[in-house]
């Protein structure tokens, strides 16, 4: 196997955490044309090597999926307002903005941009259910370690 460059290691890193081709691309310093790239690294024989081995590696915590979440239930609109309203945006420039809470973007045929967003009550719903059961399971084993700590000391087993 081909050894990757530095940068080529790191898209493969960023491509396995984010799942997203061309915002690896971008945050591993391939600033033009990141789409391209993408493609093209994604197409080397190593590259492919190196993700699958990535992948097999990786495990999405829950820490991981509570971040994505809170990101979506209070992320900014902003950016995506930005992208709404100015249109002579470069392609870098587009690239820099914040669009992770964004599901959807369309052209119509009258003109304009259409933009929808994740549903940041699913996301507030999902994360409740996430802290509640992280809450649910961390409290059982301290009440039980309450309960021999109290037989213990009443003499008793338990």
């Amino acid at each position: 196997m081909k050894k990757l460059t530095g940068r080529e290691e790191l898209f493969c890193r960023l491509y396995v955490s984010c799942r997203n081709s061309r915002e690896a691309a971008f945050r591993a310093g391939y600033k033009v044309c990141p789409e391209i790239t993408s493609r093209k690294l994604l197409a080397k024989p190593a590259v492919k090597e190196t993700v699958e081995k990535l992948k097999k590696e990786t495990v999405v915590t829950s820490e991981e999926v509570r971040a994505g979440l809170h990101r979506i239930a209070f992320a900014s609109s902003a950016d995506a307002v930005k992208l709404l309203l100015c249109e002579d945006y470069s392609t870098l420039e587009i690239e820099e903005l914040d669009l992770f809470n964004v599901a959807e973007i369309k052209k119509p045929k009258g003109g304009g941009l259409e933009i929808k967003f994740f549903d940041r009550i699913k996301a507030l719903e999902k994360l409740g259910e996430i802290s509640e059961t992280s809450q649910g399971n961390s409290a059982i084993p301290f009440y039980e370690a309450l309960e021999k700590s109290a037989a213990s000391l009443s003499g008793g087993a338990k």
